[in-house]
């Protein structure tokens, strides 16, 4: 005889679990942080150096306070120990350095991005973490179109930077900050000053949102109409070097979800091999054909005039080729050491256009051998976190994530940028790269680990998304 019972087997209804006010505004600020990585030179070139110096120092001091009173689940020893080496040698050749004051001021710079590139994956999930850069990169691509825009529409003509209307015509447009490129087909900068620096952020959008709308976030509508605007910023950036980039990053994309299709043992052997060889040919050949190449995107074959700068900087690398010369990442142009050493288009040059080679200027052999390892680390992690398929248990067929590609897409990127920039040192570029390294050491498996779990349930996580 049925019997009712006031003690039902299942839960009662319940609320979905919403993520907390705090959280959010915890998740805002992080979004903060990564825009202001992104933007670079934005903030000099809007607001010039002390209100840039102000909101480094000040965001510093949010974050670090943040992570006092949250003290999120870290492992000592799985942190990013190469890279933090090499942040250590560089405050190190305060002992020896050949300018004081430039080094003292970009190591604020340095530690200031590190700290804040650990805080963020601290605080936020993998899954989190692809939405912040997501939600950084619409705020930073969206204010350089509108920037653009106004330029043309509104200011009417080029633009120095603080706002400052040039008297007349300029000696040379790379003072400029907007050149009012928008409507007459030229190179636009965006808020950067800069088309290089557009355009490897431009591409960054590209691989970010396309991952995001393979995660099957919500609303890909609007993320398909933000990886167009992506696609045309990158176009309009007219970046030899990033069209570069991009390829590689293909190569890499395709070559990782190949690697994902194998079954037995011994298949990635051969898909290494041949890839091994395209890559050596490819190299060789576009050396042979470079000056074709470059021609055809615009450039001339000694990467407009990078030579010039390489060959000066070898010649002081040949006097302090141990040490360096000191930490100064950029350049500053006003120390004595800098002003006026090399000059392009009649202004000081501040990096040496070549990262490696900027690293073994400014730290010698040493710095050079700490900087190729904690890459060297990066790569080899990120890869794995990509090609590999997430196990924790007997389960051996669970499904890939789109999000675990990020990372060795990214790397792809940094490492042509930096073989004709030194962006990859400082800003979004160093951030990326200890961010992503110090989360794949901390979270080797998307939702496992003390980190995700935590997070994940005091969030109300959204696991649909893969």
């Amino acid at each position: 005889m049925t019997v009712h019972t006031s003690h039902p087997v299942a839960a009662p209804p319940a609320a979905p679990v919403r993520e907390k006010t705090g959280h959010l505004l915890l998740r805002g600020w992080c979004i903060f942080v990564l825009a202001g990585g992104l933007a670079g030179t934005s903030w000099l070139m809007a607001f010039g150096p002390e209100v840039t110096a102000g909101v480094l120092v000040g965001s510093a001091l949010v974050s670090a306070v943040l992570w006092l009173t949250l003290r999120p689940a870290v492992q000592l020893r799985r942190l990013p120990w190469i890279a933090l080496l090499y942040v250590a040698w560089a405050v190190a050749s305060l002992i020896w350095t050949a300018w004081p004051a430039a080094t003292a001021t970009t190591l604020l710079l340095l530690l200031v991005t590190t700290g804040q590139a650990m805080f963020v994956g601290a605080v936020l999930t993998w899954r989190e973490l692809v939405r912040a850069m997501a939600s950084a990169l619409k705020w930073i691509l969206a204010l350089s179109v509108l920037f653009e825009l106004w330029i043309s529409l509104l200011w009417g003509g080029p633009i120095l930077p603080q706002f400052v209307r040039p008297d007349g015509p300029v000696d040379d447009p790379i003072v400029l900050w907007s050149r009012d490129n928008l409507f007459d087909g030229g190179r636009i900068q965006g808020l950067f000053g800069n088309s290089n620096a557009l355009a490897y952020v431009a591409l960054l959008g590209i691989i970010v949102f396309s991952i995001r709308i393979a995660s099957r976030a919500p609303r890909r509508t609007l993320l398909v109409l933000w990886t167009a605007l992506s696609l045309y910023l990158f176009v309009r950036a007219g970046s030899a070097t990033a069209f570069l980039a991009a390829g590689l990053a293909a190569v890499v994309l395709v070559t990782a979800l190949l690697m994902r299709r194998t079954t037995r043992p011994g298949e990635r052997t051969r898909y290494y091999v041949a890839y091994a060889l395209v890559a050596v040919g490819g190299l060789t050949a576009l050396w042979m054909l470079r000056d074709h190449v470059f021609s055809l995107l615009g450039r001339s074959s000694d990467l407009t005039g990078r030579e010039a700068i390489w060959s000066a900087v070898w010649e002081r690398i040949a006097q302090r080729p141990v040490l360096g010369w000191g930490f100064s990442t950029p350049w500053v142009p006003s120390d004595p050491g800098f002003d006026r050493w090399i000059v392009d288009h009649g202004e000081t040059v501040m990096q040496a256009h070549n990262m490696w080679l900027d690293v073994l200027f400014q730290l010698g052999v040493i710095g050079l051998v700490l900087m190729a390892l904690a890459y060297l680390a990066f790569l080899w992690r990120s890869w794995f976190f990509a090609v590999d398929r997430p196990r924790w248990d007997l389960v051996d067929d669970r499904p890939y994530s789109p999000i675990t590609l990020l990372p060795t897409l990214t790397a792809a990127v940094l490492v042509v940028q930096g073989l004709a920039e030194s962006g990859p040192l400082l800003n979004w570029g160093w951030m990326f790269v200890v961010l992503l390294a110090f989360k794949i050491k901390q979270a080797p498996l998307l939702g496992r680990g003390p980190s995700e779990q935590r997070l994940a349930g005091e969030q109300g996580e959204r696991l649909t998304e893969r």
